[in-house]
């Protein structure tokens, strides 16, 4: 003989299933990273005791302020990243949920990615050397840089690298610094021909660049909108498509006359 269960005993029946199935979804891997805003470096000084850029060659000269490369940080490619991650980072202005395989490319495994970073970073500093020795007029022959950041990857940092090159040996043309005295962060591929190229993070990146001090942010371009999205107080963007432009803006702040593009 079958007993009746009351309404409020079948509907408790009725919810386990479902409390189940949404426990086992909130703690269940899914396929995203969680992003913060990152360390930065300063090129033209030293970075965990290495010299970053080292001229030979040429005389290198004595600069002062900070050209500081900014990066973001993410959860690994093999870490588990539960419903909960998600929702408690989904509304932070200082975190970005986004699918892993836009971070890293889907089925490498941890020290193939890794590789592919290292590779990266090479193809920038390589690329950053070109461009500045360029626009410099200088012979690759007879000016060798040497690049050194441990630990970071990725080409993101080819602009910063090109114009810490051209301050070391060139600062702004005519005797003053590229940075004018000031901390200047920013981000950006760069091509030996000198074209600034988009990264991506550029939200976050803003925020470590004010964290570490930086007033001005040199971004991409095509950037803009996704770096005023979160823009934090007393950081001015500055737009950039080429190296020559980036130069040509780092030196009208530097000298104050002219006007200098905004996003």
């Amino acid at each position: 003989m079958l007993s009746r269960l009351t309404r409020p005993q079948a509907v408790a029946v009725c919810a386990l299933p479902v409390v189940a199935l949404l426990a086992t979804a909130a703690f269940a891997p899914l396929p995203f990273s969680v992003a913060q805003p990152g360390m930065t470096a300063n090129v033209l000084g030293e970075n965990k005791g290495t010299q970053v850029i080292t001229v030979s060659g040429a005389s290198a000269r004595r600069t002062s302020g900070q050209l500081r490369m900014v990066t973001i940080e993410a959860t690994g490619p093999d870490a588990r990243v539960s419903l909960l991650d998600v929702l408690g980072n989904w509304f932070r202005t200082d975190r970005a949920v986004m699918p892993r395989d836009a971070v890293y490319p889907s089925g490498d495994t941890v020290k193939e990615i890794e590789q592919h970073n290292a590779a990266q970073m090479q193809q920038s500093q390589d690329a950053a050397t070109q461009a500045a020795l360029k626009y410099l007029g200088l012979s690759a022959d007879k000016v060798k840089v040497s690049l050194k950041l441990a630990d970071v990857g990725g080409p993101s940092a080819g602009l910063l690298f090109t114009l810490g090159i051209i301050d070391k040996l060139d600062g702004d043309g005519s005797g003053g610094d590229l940075t004018g005295g000031r901390t200047i962060a920013g981000t950006g591929t760069i091509d030996a021909d000198g074209t600034v190229g988009a990264v991506g993070g550029v939200a976050l990146k803003t925020q470590a660049a004010r964290r570490d001090g930086a007033t001005v942010f040199l971004v991409p371009k095509a950037e803009c909108a996704d770096a005023k999205a979160e823009l934090p107080k007393g950081l001015k963007l500055v737009p950039v498509t080429t190296l020559k432009g980036a130069v040509n803006s780092l030196t009208v702040l530097e000298k104050g006359k002219g006007s200098v593009p905004s996003c």
